[in-house]
C-alpha cells in the first residue's frame, strides 16, 4: 500500500473522529438547553402565580410588610434574568426562599390558612414546585452528562477551542435544602 494513501486514511480517521466528538458535544449542550426549557415553563407559571398569592396573604397579614417586600424584590430579580445561567439560577433560589418566608407567615394566621383561595393557590404552587423538582433532576442529569463529556479525553482538547465549558447545576440553596428536609410529609385522605 502506498505511504501517501496510508497517511490520507489516518488523517481521514482523525478528522472523522474530531467531527464526531464536536457533534456529540453540541448534542449534549442542546439537550441541556432543552432540559432548562422544561424548567423555564414551570418557573414562569410560578412567577405568574406569585402576585395572587401575595395579595391573598396581604389581606390577612397586613403587618408583615418585610416578607411582601422580599417576595416582590425576589420576583423582580427573576424578571430581570433569563436563560440557564448563574444569575437566573441564583435569582430563582432567592425567590424560592422568599416564598418559604411567605408561607411561614401564613402559619401564624389560622384564618388565612382556612381561606379557600389561599388553599387553592398553595396547592397550585405545590404542584408547580413538584414539576420544577422533576424537571430540575432531568436538567442536572443533562448538565452532568455534558460536563463529563467535555472533561473526557480527547474531547477536553477540543472543548476549550470551540467554547464548550462546564455549566452550572440547578440546585437548591442551603436554606431551601433545610426547609425541604424539615417539611412534614403531605398526607391526603380521600378526594
Amino acid at each position: 500500500m502506498d505511504t501517501g494513501l496510508i497517511i490520507l486514511i489516518v488523517l481521514g480517521v482523525i478528522v472523522l473522529g474530531l467531527i464526531m466528538i464536536y457533534n456529540r458535544l453540541v448534542a449534549l449542550r442542546q439537550t441541556r438547553n432543552n432540559a432548562f426549557s422544561d424548567i423555564d415553563v414551570q418557573l414562569k407559571q410560578r412567577f405568574d402565580l406569585i402576585p395572587n398569592l401575595v395579595e391573598t396573604v396581604k389581606g390577612y397579614a397586613t403587618h408583615e410588610q418585610s416578607v411582601f417586600e422580599n417576595v416582590t424584590q425576589a420576583r423582580a430579580q427573576v424578571g430581570r434574568t433569563s436563560g440557564a445561567g448563574t444569575d437566573r439560577i441564583q435569582a430563582e433560589g432567592m425567590l424560592g426562599s422568599a416564598l418559604m418566608g411567605l408561607f411561614a407567615v401564613a402559619e401564624n394566621y389560622p384564618q388565612l390558612k382556612a381561606d379557600q383561595n389561599f388553599q387553592r393557590l398553595q396547592a397550585e404552587l405545590s404542584d408547580i414546585e413538584n414539576k420544577i423538582a422533576a424537571a430540575r433532576r432531568f436538567f442536572n442529569s443533562a448538565t452532568n452528562e455534558y460536563n463529563t463529556a467535555i472533561q473526557q479525553f480527547p474531547a477536553n482538547l477540543m472543548a476549550g477551542m470551540f467554547g464548550f465549558h462546564n455549566e452550572e447545576f440547578f440546585e437548591l440553596d442551603p436554606a431551601q435544602q433545610q426547609a425541604v428536609r424539615n417539611a412534614p410529609p403531605e398526607v391526603k385522605f380521600g378526594g
